[in-house]
């Protein structure tokens, strides 16, 4: 019984796992904070770019 018991605590197997999990959620997360903020930056860019087409074109309004 103290044997196996010593062979789990010794066992980085587990531990190994989970680091690796950790590290994909922590790229997971920073992919969805990036993508976040770009799609808010070109939204934005968009906006400024058919607001100034439009106005350019004499319309006054966006569609």
């Amino acid at each position: 019984m103290l044997t196996r018991l010593h062979q789990l605590l010794l066992d980085e197997e587990g531990a190994t796992a989970l680091e690796y999990g950790l590290i994909a959620a922590l790229i997971a997360a920073v992919i969805v904070g990036a993508v976040t903020t770009l799609g808010k930056n070109v939204s934005s860019t968009f906006d400024s770019i058919a607001n100034k087409m439009s106005a350019a074109s004499g319309a006054g309004t966006t569609p």
